[in-house]
């Protein structure tokens, strides 16, 4: 289970995605793709990624498809993605 989830946070575009759900809401993919620059067939392989990483939950709305962070990660998984997210924006003020 750890692998799978920092495999899946190994990668920019998955790791700016969970940056995004970070607040709980729920996202549509159409403005994950918006802010991250993606398009839709990238972004739903990558929210694929998350998903089968447990780290998101999805639900259908019509056409398109909203994401939010899995609100039953195991308290570990929430430390370590925590710690993850934490890390990424100290390297971004550094670089600053």
């Amino acid at each position: 289970m750890i692998l799978t989830v920092l495999s899946a946070l190994a990668e920019p575009t998955r790791l700016g995605a969970m940056r995004l759900l970070e607040d709980g809401a729920e996202h549509c993919v159409c403005e994950l793709m918006v802010k991250l620059d993606a398009s839709q067939s990238r972004m739903s392989r990558h929210m694929k990624v998350l998903r089968d990483a447990d780290l998101v939950v999805d639900r259908r709305d019509a056409q398109w498809v909203r994401y939010r962070r899995n609100p039953d990660l195991a308290p570990e998984i929430i430390n370590l993605l925590d710690a993850v997210l934490n890390a990424e924006r100290a390297f971004e003020e550094e670089a600053a």
